[in-house]
């Protein structure tokens, strides 16, 4: 008898590891527009730090993403159980927040700010002069970073709870934390080995002049060293896309009457219906982001006048 309830209770378990598994998928797929800006932001956020500070400093960084997600998983699975309504409102002011911030990258892109340039330079004589203290610019970085986290954080999480909210509540919270968990590892992950990526590259530079395999070494250096900043530039784009489409799908599949219209628009190529869609996602994102933007921009410019 005790070894029948064993099996079953390694049966239960096993389904629900595998439930897990399956629907952590799904929801990584509809993260992944925040998760390219995620990374592609939190490279850029270790910019202006010295090189042999520059892990040092992701590491705090990702110890106050998972902080993050340490608050904010408890609080989404109370807002699903109690106010679960809620959820689909949260769901759609993340979406138009994607599409505010790629549309607010393409303005920052056309229309530089002032502002951006005062604080690279800053930035610049920051590392020039001896006389700053360096300890508290990396600590001014690290919250600036890990306040943007806690933004696109809060973003991931409901749009995985908005996946799963038909699963069971332990099916709920076993994706939650597993996506959380691979999330931040990935994110941080990735971009402790992009920042490397030219020092690396530097390194086998300087090796090729002393070393065995100069040749190869030459190579892989001069060819990391021109892959660093490419690499920056393109997970910025396709990020800014992503979160057009990301953004965009939630709101054509929250909102009335933009389902219908992506659904109208979608059908006009029954042929190629798929791609219709993402389009229309597209589309629909980029609209309103445009919107957003335009107005948070003139309002700005009121209040300042």
């Amino acid at each position: 008898m005790a070894a029948a309830n064993l099996l079953a209770l390694l049966d239960d378990i096993a389904t629900l590891m595998d439930d897990i598994a399956v629907m952590s998928k799904v929801a990584a797929k509809k993260t992944a527009g925040v998760l390219g800006d995620d990374l592609a932001l939190n490279a850029n956020q270790v910019q202006g730090v010295k090189a042999d500070r520059e892990l040092p400093v992701v590491w705090a960084v990702a110890k106050g993403s998972l902080l993050n997600k340490v608050i904010l998983v408890p609080a989404a699975l109370l807002i699903s159980a109690f106010v679960p309504s809620l959820i689909t409102v949260l769901l759609v002011l993340g979406g138009l927040y994607l599409c505010f911030e790629g549309a607010e990258k393409l303005l920052h892109k056309y229309l530089p700010h002032d502002d951006e340039s005062a604080e690279r330079e800053a930035r610049i004589n920051a590392l020039a002069d001896e006389k700053v203290d360096m300890v508290a610019f990396e600590k001014e970085k690290i919250k600036g970073a890990i306040r943007t986290d806690f933004i696109l954080s809060a973003e991931i999480i409901v749009i995985a709870l908005g996946s799963v909210t038909d699963a069971t509540f332990t099916t709920q919270v076993g994706v939650l934390v597993a996506l959380s968990i691979a999330i931040t590892l990935g994110v941080y992950g990735l971009v402790a080995g992009i920042v490397k990526m030219d020092d690396v590259g530097l390194y086998l530079l300087r090796k090729s002049l002393t070393g065995t395999m100069n040749s190869l070494q030459r190579f892989f250096g001069r060819a990391l060293l021109i892959a660093a900043p490419i690499l920056m530039k393109t997970l910025a784009i396709v990020g800014t896309i992503a979160m057009f489409l990301v953004g965009g799908g939630i709101l054509t599949h929250n909102i009335g009457f933009l389902h219908h219209t992506a659904v109208w628009f979608s059908e006009l190529a029954p042929s190629i219906f798929t791609v219709m869609a993402i389009i229309a996602d597209g589309l629909a994102g980029l609209i309103a982001g445009a919107i957003l933007a335009v107005t948070f921009t003139l309002v700005s410019r009121l209040r300042k006048n």
